[in-house]
């Protein structure tokens, strides 16, 4: 695989000299707790991915695959959405407990005009809106495993790194010591934050590599076999591409291999230059790969492209590794997904799966909401929300309204032949705690692990398997995730240390089981309630769960 990048962007070169050249890791198992733990999440790498590609893997991802491999983790929730996702990985928590029930949800009584919260910001800010924000983590109402770090030992460091704020700041939490996200143009944090070297060498290097056109990408056997254009629109298809972009094409490059190199990059350039884990705290290196998100919505979840950002970040992920192993540091790595994915209907159909189908628009909570104001006489829009999950009424409607409004939406949501199920807030209120591994769960219980009384919809919609909430599709936008059902829920979720015993776990675990694990691998406690349990990483007579 052809993979070219500037040297100011490769993993090694962003490393010190000093670095490459320490000793690698003994061989022999640990006996203390690792000096670093490393965190990643690749956003929208699926369980479906993960057991498609795994036979291919040769680098990174093959290390892991040499330690603890959970090959069904589950994003248990409904909400199988990007900022929820996250949010579950480092704090042990659903989004029921983090607060985190979507990437936006609606607050009418907001500061501001604009009603829609996004999940990763503050609304209070004077002139801001959900699509123009300041990024915070005040939504976020749980601790993540840094801020368990930081309590039992406030010298230990906590840096994250990611392709998007939201994946940053869910992961990193409200103590961080460095924390950095791509907004469009480079890497960048909270206002009045110092930025490190490593930073600004990183986004010259980036703005130097998007400057330049990027020849295709080679393609191996395995993925020639995947290459095959597949009609969306009568000017838009699919399927054939290999990531050529024009000089300047700053969201070509954003959805392309070369991104998680940059983000992977960052995070390796950073942990050499504070050297993380070389002092007498155990320090924790979160790391988002954003790439094949991107890919996936706007090419899909099969194809050349995919296939391309597969490998592509298998090795990417080979060189963080390398570059961590020449510091010396004993480092555990954990790896995840904020969700899996749903690759787009036009392609499923020709996988057999005659029932996929893009949304019809009327399904829309502005237009369902505007038929039912005419036809109960209602002014105003009766419904606000999206297509599919949280749906809110109207404020301004009075409680006979809000009745009427309900009534009428649940038998249309119901009788329409592409949603699967419609819930009050009451019946998902009312549901208990969920009992039994995460596949099992009804919709009601998994819905309810994405319920927030004060941030929550009045509705949540579930749209049938393999109906795609995209009803006119785009460049950019033609696949997408976020439904109740296993293909959007699934993920792995893969351990891995110099010198453990690998094992592999069939059954189902939760990623929020991730948190709590690791805090038993270093030995910090867990100081509040959480919903994940530890998972055993030895699969000898020992046990990583004390």
């Amino acid at each position: 695989m052809k993979f070219a990048l500037p040297a100011a962007l490769a993993l090694l070169a962003a490393t010190p000299a000093a670095a490459q050249q320490a000793p690698a890791p003994a061989a022999a198992a640990p006996a203390m707790p690792p000096k670093l733990v490393v965190v990643i999440s690749v956003d929208q790498f699926s369980a479906d991915l993960f057991a498609e590609y795994r036979s291919q893997f040769r680098e990174g991802f093959a290390r892991l695959m040499s330690g603890a491999v959970f090959p069904s983790g589950y994003q248990s929730h409904a909400a199988t959405e990007t900022c929820p996702g996250h949010s579950t990985i480092l704090t042990g928590a659903r989004p029921a407990r983090t607060g985190i029930i979507a990437n936006d949800w609606t607050d009418f009584s907001a500061p501001r005009e604009d009603k829609t919260v996004y999940c990763a910001e503050d609304e209070s800010v004077p002139g801001s809106s959900s699509s123009k924000y300041t990024v915070s983590d005040k939504h976020l109402k749980v601790p993540t495993l840094g801020e368990w770090m930081k309590a039992a030992d406030p010298e230990s460091r906590v840096v994250s790194v990611a392709g998007k704020d939201r994946a940053a700041v869910m992961m990193g939490g409200h103590k961080v010591d460095e924390l950095w996200w791509w907004d469009g143009k480079g890497f960048v944090s909270y206002a009045g934050r110092a930025e490190p070297a490593m930073v600004a060498r990183v986004n010259a290097g980036i703005t130097e590599r998007i400057a330049e056109a990027q020849e295709p990408m080679e393609l191996t056997p395995f993925c020639q076999a995947r290459s095959r254009a597949v009609p969306v629109t009568p000017t838009l298809s699919v399927g054939d591409g290999r990531f050529a972009r024009a000089a300047g094409d700053v969201r070509a490059f954003r959805a392309s291999p070369e991104f998680d190199e940059a983000i992977l990059a960052l995070g390796a350039g950073l942990a050499t230059d504070m050297k993380l884990g070389q002092g007498p705290h155990t320090d924790l290196l979160i790391v988002g790969a954003s790439a094949t998100d991107y890919v996936g919505h706007s090419l899909g979840t099969e194809g050349s492209e995919m296939c391309l950002q597969m490998a592509a970040l298998d090795q990417a992920l080979g060189k963080l590794f390398a570059v961590l192993d020449r510091t010396g540091v004993d480092y555990a790595v954990a790896l995840t997904a904020d969700h899996g994915g749903h690759d787009l209907p036009e392609r499923n159909r020709d996988h057999a799966a005659p029932m996929a189908a893009r949304v019809d628009p009327a399904l829309a909570a502005s237009a369902l909401g505007k038929e039912i104001a005419a036809k109960l006489g209602i002014a105003g829009p009766t419904l606000v929300g999206s297509t599919a999950g949280d749906v809110y009424y109207d404020p301004k409607l009075t409680k006979a309204q809000r009745a009427a409004v309900e009534a009428e939406a649940i038998r249309r949501y119901s009788a329409h032949p592409q949603v699967q199920a419609v819930f009050t807030r009451a019946q998902i209120a009312a549901t208990g705690a969920p009992k039994g591994p995460p596949e099992t769960w009804t919709l009601l219980e998994r819905a309810r692990q994405s319920f927030d009384p004060a941030r929550s919809g009045d509705l949540v919609v579930a749209l049938k398997p393999r109906v795609t909430p995209i009803a006119s599709p785009g460049p950019g936008y033609v696949a997408t995730h976020g439904s109740f059902w296993d293909y959007d829920r699934r993920v792995p979720i893969l351990f891995w240390r110099k010198g453990m015993t690998g094992f592999e776990q069939p059954l189902s675990v939760e990623t929020v089981d991730i948190a709590p694990t690791l805090a038993s691998l270093i030995h910090v406690p867990v100081p509040v309630q959480i919903d994940g349990r530890c998972l055993d990483l030895d699969s000898g007579p020992g046990s990583t769960c004390k």
